[in-house]
């Protein structure tokens, strides 16, 4: 038993390291989002970020969009050309993803100030591309209503975890102590 121990230390390492920023970051999460009570229709904050920030991109191509609370369940309505195209709920927000990068990154460890500067720009950079996300399905729900369950169930979370794929090849062959041994 010890020689297997010994054999996959590398993978148990990483496992570990894995599940318990994983299970840290999303019991933090958790904690902030039990301070909204969805009885009464409360949507987080950082949701609505996302809500808004999402219809300004909109705005760009069409001056009639708009967000608006939804009075049936915990979501903001996101409306283009003035028609309701989309509800942004929690799991629009795309924090579950981020806490999934970030607990990869650090399961691959690297040097201290690289980690925690690859962990921001690259949270920064799936915030940013899921915000362009939520825009483009609303106007490609828009233009191609029939289409909306491909869009949304295939197609775009296919690019936002694209994205995600990226920076961790980028961050396990450039910058984890793994990448380092690799090239030696």
């Amino acid at each position: 038993m010890k020689e297997y121990i010994i054999q996959f230390k590398p993978f148990l390492i990483f496992l570990t390291k894995f599940a318990l920023s994983y299970l840290a970051l999303t019991l933090i999460y958790q904690f902030y989002l039990g301070q909204f009570n969805e009885r009464y229709f409360e949507v987080d904050g950082f949701t609505k970020v996302v809500a808004n920030q999402s219809q300004k991109v909109l705005s760009v191509f069409d001056n009639q969009s708009f967000t608006m609370p939804n009075e049936n369940e915990a979501s903001v309505k996101l409306f283009y050309h003035n028609k309701w195209v989309a509800r942004i709920i929690e799991g629009c927000n795309a924090v579950s993803v981020i806490i999934l990068f970030i607990s990869f990154v650090i399961a691959f460890t690297g040097k201290f100030k690289q980690t925690i500067l690859f962990i921001v720009i690259g949270s920064l950079l799936i915030h940013v591309f899921n915000v362009l996300r939520i825009a483009l399905l609303c106007m490609s729900i828009f233009h191609y209503p029939e289409y909306e369950h491909i869009l949304h169930g295939v197609i775009f979370p296919l690019f936002i975890y694209g994205i995600v794929f990226l920076l961790w090849v980028i961050w396990v062959n450039k910058y984890s102590f793994y990448a380092k041994k690799s090239t030696k």
